[in-house]
C-alpha cells in the first residue's frame, strides 16, 4: 500500500536533491509497509498456547473431565486412556487453531511480536535493501539508505563502508530523532525529509561535493 501521495513523494525527493547539492554522497530513501511477515512468531505463539492448554488439562484432569461430564448431562463417565488422549489432542489442536486464527488480524499479530525481534528484522531488511539498491553503486562508495518500516514503527540508516568508517553510527542519532519526531505526528513525508536534511549535513562535512560530481542514484522515494 502507498503511504504518501504525489505531494509527499515530491517533498522527500526535493529534500534528497537539495541535500546532494552539498555532498558527493548519494541518499536513497525507502518506505516499507513491513519488514517481515513474522509467521514464525505467530506459529510459536500458537504452539505455546496449545502446549499450555494441554499441560493444564494434564495437571488438573478431574476438574476438566468433570466439566465435560456436566456438559454431557451430568452422568459420570469412565474415561479410557484412548479417550483421554483424544481429548488432550483435540484441546491442543483447537487451541493452536484458535490462536493462529486470531493472529490473522494484523494489529494483534504485530503487537505480539517482541520489540527486539522487530528491531532485528527491520535492520536486516534495511541491510538487504541497501545491498540491492545502494551498496557499491556509486563511484566513491558513498551511498546512504534511509529506511522506514511503517508497521514496526522503526527506521534504519545504513551507509556504505567508506562512510561507516568515518561517521560513527551514533552520529545518525540526530537524524533519526528529527525524522521520528515528525512521523509520530503523522507527518511521514516531512519526517523523511528532515532525516534526509540531517544526513545531508553530516555527509557535506565529510564528503563535500566535487565539481565533477554526478548524480548516480535516483533521488525519488521508493515505496516497497
Amino acid at each position: 500500500m502507498g503511504y504518501l501521495d504525489a505531494n509527499g513523494h515530491r517533498t522527500v525527493t526535493d529534500a534528497v536533491a537539495a541535500a546532494e547539492l552539498e555532498t558527493s554522497g548519494e541518499i536513497v530513501t525507502v518506505i516499507g509497509d513491513r519488514s517481515d511477515e513474522y509467521n514464525d512468531i505467530a506459529l510459536l505463539w500458537a504452539i505455546a498456547a496449545a502446549f499450555t492448554a494441554m499441560s493444564v488439562l494434564a495437571l488438573f484432569p478431574k476438574f476438566f473431565l468433570g466439566l465435560i461430564d456436566a456438559l454431557m448431562g451430568g452422568w459420570t463417565h469412565e474415561w479410557t486412556p484412548g479417550e483421554l488422549f483424544g481429548i488432550l489432542t483435540a484441546v491442543g489442536l483447537l487451541k493452536f487453531a484458535g490462536v493462529w486464527a486470531i493472529q490473522l488480524w494484523q494489529p494483534l499479530k504485530f503487537a505480539l511480536v517482541p520489540g527486539p525481534v522487530k528491531s532485528a528484522r527491520v535492520h536486516a531488511k534495511a541491510v538487504k535493501l541497501f545491498k540491492v539498491g545502494a551498496e557499491r553503486r556509486t563511484h566513491g562508495r558513498t551511498g546512504v539508505l534511509i529506511y522506514l518500516s511503517m508497521r514496526e514503527h522503526r527506521a534504519e540508516i545504513v551507509a556504505d563502508q567508506p562512510i561507516a568508517e568515518i561517521v560513527p553510527a551514533e552520529v545518525w542519532g540526530e537524524a533519526m530523532a528529527d525524522m521520528l519526531a515528525e512521523i509520530r505526528k503523522g507527518c511521514v513525508a516531512e519526517g523523511m525529509a528532515a532525516g534526509v536534511r540531517d544526513v545531508g549535513k553530516v555527509l557535506s562535512g565529510e564528503f563535500p561535493r566535487a565539481e565533477d560530481d554526478q548524480n548516480e542514484l535516483p533521488d525519488r522515494l521508493i515505496e516497497v
